[in-house]
């Protein structure tokens, strides 16, 4: 099905030049183009789209605000915002309603590739099979005052590192679990981190959301108590343990901290069916042991999805960032999406991947054993030749 694609900005010349920038796509996208927010609008009104991508800097309805609108209105469609380098205070306010930021002046293929996986993921998150799991949840738990306080407060801009500390100092349980993930091995720190302050000056405020969200997920989704509590201590200990991998992978700096954090939610989805589907999630592991096969290839069985876009619907919902979604949803199936360099997916994945080694070979006596499945993977990404560089690369506290 060919994707619906609008384009917005105040700028005439602007629009014009998009138009011949992105006119080898005229034979898969229908493309429309607005001139400013409330022609968006119209145009939403008319007929859906896909995605759309708004300039940032508009007069009258500027691009969070419309994106916003958007979300509201139309929340299967995807949000794409274009800002300079000089607009980072207005940019901070596209945060909770743009799922992509790309800076101007973007090439053509940065526009297509980005607006390419962000259908893709639309699409994937959009299963009837994933929301009908999410759906049979019930309602989803309320995340803590002290996380909602937090997110509150890295929406203003003027906010300080020690207000942010303070807030995260009055729940002992998730200062506790900031201090433990600030001093684990991924960080690489040379020097012990005793307090929350020195914890929030190192991180920064995006990293220190998103740690804590990740101390929300494992504080909620408790296994049921049929299941054995060494679940959830195993699912911790190897998301800790990808996390670390995924720290010392050659990922863009910029995006370090985000294929991180990732790692560190990718297993959140099989959180939710420990919790909250048990039958399902024992059924699975039961057929994944049954017949030799991996545990989400039994999930897709059974459920007609997995823990991968379980996880990455339930952390959208609460906010995560979307690349972040984005890897957390492709962890075991990297290849359904395009990667033109090494990118947070294929960060995730092979985190994901080389922290089950260690888990079924700590001492790693038995050397690296890439299974044709992976092989074909790893391949198909252009990193085979640098995965056993990785695997001796490996080096995390037990």
């Amino acid at each position: 099905m060919r994707k619906r694609v609008l384009f917005v900005d105040d700028e005439s010349k602007i629009l014009d030049g998009i138009r011949r920038m992105m006119h080898a796509e005229r034979e898969r996208w229908d493309m429309e183009f607005a001139i400013g927010g409330q022609a968006a609008l119209r145009a939403c009104e008319a007929g859906s789209f896909d995605v759309v991508v708004s300039d940032m800097r508009m007069p009258g309805m500027d691009g969070a605000t419309l994106l916003g609108l958007i979300r509201d209105r139309y929340p299967e469609t995807a949000r794409i915002v274009l800002s300079g380098y000089s607009e980072t205070e207005l940019s901070l306010r596209a945060i909770p309603v743009a799922q992509r930021f790309l800076a101007k002046p973007c090439s053509a293929s940065e526009l297509q590739s980005t607006i390419e996986q962000v259908c893709a993921l639309q699409e994937l998150l959009n299963k009837p099979a994933v929301r009908g799991v999410v759906g049979s949840v019930g309602q989803l738990p309320s995340l803590s005052r002290t996380y909602t306080s937090l997110e509150k407060a890295l929406t203003d801009p003027e906010v300080s590192m020690n207000e942010v500390a303070g807030i995260i100092e009055e729940d002992v349980g998730m200062s506790a679990k900031v201090l433990q993930l600030v001093n684990s091995a991924f960080f690489g720190l040379g020097r012990s981190v005793t307090s929350v302050p020195n914890a929030a000056a190192y991180l920064g405020l995006d990293t220190i959301k998103n740690l804590a969200l990740g101390s929300e997920v494992f504080r909620i989704f408790v296994p049921d108590k049929r299941i054995s509590q060494s679940v959830c201590e195993s699912i911790q200990k190897c998301a800790n343990r990808a996390a670390a991998i995924a720290s010392g992978l050659p990922v863009d700096p910029k995006l370090r901290e985000v294929a991180v954090v990732a790692a560190l939610l990718h297993d959140a989805g099989s959180l939710v069916l420990a919790s909250k589907m048990p039958d399902e999630f024992c059924a699975a592991h039961s057929i994944a042991a049954e017949r030799g096969c991996k545990v989400y290839e039994a999930e897709e069985e059974l459920l007609g999805t997995s823990h991968a876009e379980i996880g990455a619907y339930l952390l959208g919902l609460w906010g995560l960032r979307h690349q972040a979604v984005e890897a957390i949803a492709h962890h075991h199936r990297p290849t359904r999406v395009a990667h033109s360099d090494f990118d947070c997916t294929v960060a995730v994945y092979v985190a994901s991947l080389l922290a089950g080694k260690l888990e079924a070979d700590p001492t790693r006596a038995k050397g690296l054993e890439i299974e044709e499945p992976e092989r074909v993977c790893l391949e198909k990404l252009g990193i085979l030749s640098q995965f056993p560089a990785f695997y001796e690369g490996i080096c995390i506290e037990a």
